[in-house]
């Protein structure tokens, strides 16, 4: 069975196990139905229900003193980032905003997809303030309130001048301004927050500093490895809608309150993962990578940035810390690519030396970077031919074979190629 197959069935698992036990409720009590008048919410979760003038909602906070510690992350050293951390991951977007001033958000949805019939039933919003990291969490209990949290989202986020999400580019953020829009009609005078906000998605950040190292930069699976934070009792994302969809129905509370903490969980990660990640990016040279392959990663945007000095020192700190084979002569390549950029050919030359004595992926490219070198500019016909017919016993191709055709008429003396080569 393929791993899709695997999940798929894992998934439907899990789902016949909320539907048995909606058949069989445990001794808790039940509230039907969805209104709030039956829905005392308050029971369960400590909180309070908010009356705007479009209605009803319910809103909760969850405070993190600032002693308290996330995993390896300290909560009271977030209050003391320093004001320009986000300006060079944010490409200068954010300059000079102080931490007060973020606001991390994440939604729980009717749905993973998208789309206009996809709604955030559960808005997450963390604030640092001097004393610690609070969340406060928007829930509609049933579709008619949504108006009204949104109203009271749009006023909660108007004194923040950033907004950092987790994949919220492409996902939390177009769908609550797709949320904004459906409800116009009601919110007349309520546009969408987001546009006074500068957006700091924290996941292209992180899949630069982590992808080469981790097997996954799920945010989840990231807080494991970088905070060592391990949850307890916490609910798949997958099933967050079947979740909902199941307290829509019976009315049941306190099936829903794992999703209130898995959402209270993925904010505090946030927070404290931007408290690591742009670090990375402010000052590459000073930045505390320890891992070789996180250097590479951010050797790589270096590169991209056209910051071809200070990518090629990276990318030999990350060979002098260690990488696992794959890595190590992908970084190779490149070292040898930015020292020919650089105009320092004898240092690409000697890394395209060692990738081409060596078995691996790049090792007929090297060989054929030399043969390039040797025939073009060292004018060493006979030394480039040898190398071109090396690539050609490892490799053959078209290219290689009409190099070789041109370095035979240039140099009439070379003989004709050893057995072993052919």
């Amino acid at each position: 069975m393929s791993e899709l197959q695997d999940q798929l069935a894992a998934l439907r698992q899990r789902m016949a196990k909320v539907m048995e036990s909606s058949r069989n409720p445990r001794e808790t009590p039940v509230f039907k139905g969805v209104s709030a008048d039956f829905f005392p919410a308050q029971e369960w979760l400590p909180g309070e229900e908010i009356a705007t003038g479009l209605g009803k909602h319910y809103e909760t906070e969850t405070f993190y003193a600032s002693h308290r510690r996330h995993g390896s992350a300290d909560i009271g050293s977030l209050a003391d980032l320093p004001h320009d951390l986000l300006e060079v991951i944010s490409n200068g977007a954010i300059r000079g905003v102080p931490p007060g001033e973020w606001a991390f958000l994440d939604t729980e949805t009717t749905g993973l997809s998208g789309g206009t019939g996809t709604c955030a039933f559960l808005v997450g919003v963390g604030r640092i303030t001097p004393e610690g990291f609070r969340v406060r969490q928007f829930f509609m209990r049933d579709y008619g309130e949504e108006a009204s949290m949104l109203s009271a989202l749009a006023s909660h986020l108007a004194p923040s001048r950033v907004l950092i999400t987790y994949n919220g580019r492409t996902f939390d953020q177009p769908l609550l301004e797709t949320r904004y829009r459906l409800n116009r009609s009601r919110l007349p005078l309520t546009r969408p927050p987001f546009a006074h906000m500068e957006h700091l998605d924290l996941l292209f950040g992180s899949r630069r500093l982590w992808k080469l190292r981790y097997e996954s930069c799920r945010l989840i699976q990231l807080e494991q490895q970088v905070l060592g934070f391990e949850r307890q009792g916490d609910v798949a994302g997958a099933m967050i809608p079947y979740i909902y969809f199941d307290y829509i129905r019976t009315g049941e509370m306190d099936r829903l309150l794992p999703v209130f903490h898995h959402n209270v969980l993925d904010i505090v990660t946030l927070a404290c993962l931007t408290g690591i990640v742009p670090y990375a990016f402010k000052d590459p040279a000073t930045a505390p990578l320890r891992h070789g392959s996180e250097m590479a990663g951010i050797a790589r945007w270096l590169r991209d940035a056209g910051e071809l000095e200070q990518a090629c020192a990276l990318f030999r700190r990350a060979v002098d810390a260690g990488l696992s084979d794959d890595i190590l002569f992908r970084t190779l390549w490149d070292i040898a690519a930015l020292e020919r950029k650089l105009e320092r050919d004898e240092a690409a030359l000697a890394v395209w030396n060692d990738l081409a004595a060596c078995r691996n992926p790049f090792r007929v490219r090297a060989l054929e970077e030399l043969a390039k070198h040797h025939e073009h500019r060292a004018k060493d016909h006979a030394l480039a031919l040898d190398l071109t017919r090396r690539a050609l016993a490892l490799e053959p191709s078209e290219a290689l074979r009409k190099r070789e055709e041109r370095l035979l008429r240039k140099d009439s003396r070379a003989g004709p190629a050893p057995s072993s080569l052919r």
